[in-house]
């Protein structure tokens, strides 16, 4: 088989460690969640955000919504919406800079320099993918990628999510590779035609699926699937 034309990564357990999105950005949104609606509530990307909580919450405050959510781990998309906006002001003032796997940037780069597509498809939001690329410890890397998309685009566990990336990169989805540390996900993707392999990395804790091929790192995916090799 010819090696994948496009590359379409996850980010949680995948490019960056669980450990990062649990422990270090889950808490910076919460401890800063209503100090950050006082300063910012009127504006217009806040406002829009808060509506949209309503309208998934009706009758409920927003901000006992948000904190519900933020409990469940909910993959609600004006929640990371708001995550996202919060994020950006961390590591706009330095107080985060975006965790990736060693192995990750090389990789991208690359891959990206052998004429592969690359993009992300997340649960964080888009601007969220973004800020996280964009201050990584390896630095901007937001020029790699062709495209980021996220539960706007559809739930990663539902296939049609993945039929539609395809139509937006451009091309047929047997030419795109996802790369995710979730099984479910893989499935998704594969029920459409699009190539798919797990990330087992150790220090996340992943458990293999066998349903898919899996790989430790991005060189393995590299070797398996005739990538460019860092």
């Amino acid at each position: 088989m010819a090696p994948p034309r496009a590359v379409l990564t996850d980010i949680e357990g995948t490019t960056t460690s669980i450990a990062f999105v649990k422990d270090r950005l889950f808490p910076f949104a919460q401890a800063a969640l209503e100090g950050f609606l006082a300063a910012h509530g009127a504006a217009p990307a806040v406002a829009s955000i808060l509506d949209d909580v309503r309208a998934a919450a009706p009758g409920q405050d927003p901000v006992a919504a948000l904190r519900g959510w933020m409990a469940a781990d909910a993959k609600v998309t004006p929640l990371k919406a708001l995550q996202g906006l919060i994020w950006r002001q961390g590591y706009a003032d330095g107080r985060l800079k975006g965790h990736l796997w060693p192995d990750v940037a090389a990789c991208l780069r690359a891959w990206r320099a052998g004429g592969v597509t690359l993009a992300v498809y997340s649960s964080g939001s888009v601007e969220a993918q973004r800020d996280l690329f964009g201050h990584s410890e390896a630095g901007d890397l937001t020029p790699l990628f062709a495209g980021f998309f996220d539960t706007r685009v559809g739930a990663k566990r539902e296939a049609p999510s993945y039929a539609a990336i395809a139509a937006a990169l451009g091309l047929p989805p047997e030419e795109i590779l996802f790369l995710s540390d979730v099984a479910e996900e893989l499935d998704a993707a594969r029920a459409v035609g699009l190539q798919a392999c797990q990330l087992v990395r150790a220090a996340d804790g992943t458990v293999p699926s066998g349903r898919h091929p899996e790989e430790a790192d991005f060189p393995g995916v590299a070797r398996r699937f005739g990538l460019s090799a860092a």
